[in-house]
């Protein structure tokens, strides 16, 4: 899971560095850090859905596989535990629907700023700041939406 935190990290700075942002990307997850969550009962039993012809021509990706969703999830929550909020069906929807955005918009300024007032919690009504906006844009890419 190193690995993956450093495909996240890696693809945050590119963001962060292509769209001007001055704080810098310096963290490297510590070996103890939880990356995987392991999916609930509800999450293992079901299996990825096969997008609509509506749904697919919209941009919007299938639902994620139960394992891939469980390490977005937890990716998600490894830059803040408030992006997740305790709902995973809504960070994993907001995911999908920021691959939308993502599907003809290629200004990465752009779509770190359509992450960021999507991604929103009660204590973010604002987002969560271009820094973990990036973060989040990129934990969305890798895991859902990797082609956009």
């Amino acid at each position: 899971m190193r690995t993956h935190h450093t495909v996240i990290l890696l693809a945050a700075a590119g963001l962060l560095a292509l769209t001007g942002c001055s704080e810098a990307v310096t963290s490297e997850p510590k070996p103890d850090d939880k990356v995987a969550a392991s999916p609930s009962a509800s999450q293992s039993s079901i299996a990825p859905e096969a997008p609509s012809s509506t749904a697919a021509a919209a941009g919007i990706p299938p639902s994620p596989a139960p394992d891939q969703r469980a390490i977005y999830l937890a990716a998600l929550n490894t830059i803040d535990p408030e992006i997740v909020n305790g709902d995973d069906d809504k960070a994993v929807s907001r995911g999908l629907s920021q691959c939308q955005s993502m599907k003809d918009e290629k200004d990465p300024t752009k779509r770190v700023e359509s992450t960021n007032r999507r991604f929103i919690s009660p204590d973010h009504p604002d987002g969560f700041g271009p820094t973990k906006a990036a973060f989040i844009l990129a934990a969305v890419q890798t895991n859902l939406c990797p082609t956009y």
